[in-house]
């Protein structure tokens, strides 16, 4: 049983790697940037070190003037993305702008593409939207940029169940122009059945589901193992949490996944008007890199101020651990003095950050906790933010700060 179940294990990650490394999976991030930038306290001296995943937040953390942030994927229609989104801030105006990254499509997109944003581009980029730019079309059945790629796929799937019954249809877009949390709790009440119900429940435990939507079985295996009702009650929380606990007037994430599209009242930071110049300003210093954090910090010694690792350290945890203390032992090599480091996990608790990593960095679970619940997306059961002391000897803590460490 034990052999089955191993080889059973090796199927569903390579069914993982190969849709993760062969298709665009995020078209836009899932993570929130408002409680990122507060609690990265990024400044003109600041050297990023992130995930690409969609490029969203690295636009959004460049609109605090940072020396550079490095985007880093092993995914290279992930730095795909960003590069067309930076041709877009480059050369086009805001409106054809928003067009394209705000409403999903554009009528012009293959002139645009073509005779303005092409030439703009990395080789490898060119060679992927030169197949794929008519993601943009309005005249796909789509009908939305953000219904395509694994994950938009998901979510087209997702507005299509809710379409086929006006209750849910209706409750779904009412809830996003509701007026009060009461008014979000009142609608709720009539969405809720539908979004988690026996059959949503089942589709959110096939491992096909979790790889289209960028989940790899690690993740899926820490929610089942510490999460109270495992996978469908970690959803069935989120949910209810994003939907009735937080104003959902400015969530352009679920937004976005509902309708496939931004508002101009409702969208990221580095879609506002009142941001592009600034953007524009910025461009050269956000750059992308195809090949793993460790690769980067070999290839680019420095010392950088932060580090945003997403999720990925959950998959690292549990497929190549050598890669992952590989890692950290580069961040540290690389590191400021004080240097921050900003994570999240699928589990509500980690244990298997080596004990060199615990040692070196202060993790603050009371302002990390403060945070987390403030996050308008809700698809992580923690957030981790630590502070490296290159001397283990700095971290000396009294009664009430122990209490603050996460680790």
């Amino acid at each position: 049983m034990m052999q089955f179940d191993a080889a059973l294990n090796k199927v569903k990650d390579t069914l993982f790697s190969k849709i993760h490394l062969n298709n665009l999976v995020y078209n836009t991030c899932w993570e929130d940037p408002r409680i990122d930038r507060q609690l990265m306290s990024i400044t003109p001296e600041s050297e990023i070190v992130m995930i690409t995943s969609a490029g969203c937040n690295a636009l959004d953390y460049l609109l605090d003037n940072p020396k550079a942030i490095n985007c880093i994927d092993v995914n290279p229609r992930q730095n795909a993305l960003l590069e067309l989104k930076k041709a877009g801030i480059k050369k086009l105006e805001f409106n054809d702008f928003f067009q394209l990254f705000g409403e999903g499509f554009h009528p012009e997109y293959k002139e645009l593409y073509h005779k303005i944003l092409r030439s703009e581009l990395p080789d490898y980029a060119q060679e992927f939207w030169d197949k794929k730019i008519k993601y943009f079309s309005p005249k796909n059945k789509k009908g939305s940029f953000y219904f395509r790629g694994t994950s938009g796929q998901f979510a087209w799937l997702f507005k299509k169940y809710l379409a086929a019954n006006k209750t849910a249809k209706n409750a779904a877009f009412n809830i996003l122009e509701a007026k009060s949390e009461q008014e979000q709790r009142e609608i709720f009440k009539t969405l809720e059945p539908y979004i988690m119900n026996r059959f949503v429940k089942w589709m959110m435990n096939r491992h096909i589901t979790m790889s289209l939507l960028g989940v790899p079985r690690a993740q899926r295996d820490l929610i089942t193992k510490y999460y109270p009702g495992g996978m469908a009650g970690y959803l069935a929380d989120n949910l209810r949490h994003i939907f009735t606990e937080l104003p959902i007037h400015d969530n352009y994430f679920w937004r976005l996944y509902i309708t496939g599209k931004y508002t101009k009242d409702c969208c990221p930071n580095y879609l506002q008007i009142d941001n592009f110049y600034q953007l524009k300003m910025n461009l050269d210093r956000l750059t992308t890199h195809t090949k793993t954090i460790s690769q980067f910090l070999k290839e680019n010694p420095k010392q950088y101020t932060h580090f945003v690792l997403l999720d990925h350290q959950d998959w690292l945890a549990a497929h190549n651990q050598p890669a992952l203390e590989e890692e950290w032992e580069l961040i540290f090599k690389n590191a400021k003095p004080g240097s921050k480091i900003l994570m999240r996990s699928a589990s509500t608790e980690i244990d298997f950050l080596p004990p060199f990593v615990t040692n070196q960095v202060r993790f603050d679970q009371k302002m990390a906790m403060e945070f987390h619940l403030q996050d308008r997306v809700g698809t992580y059961g923690s957030t981790y933010f630590g502070t490296i002391a290159m001397n283990v000897n700095d971290i000396e803590l009294d009664e009430e700060e122990e209490d603050a460490v996460l680790i």
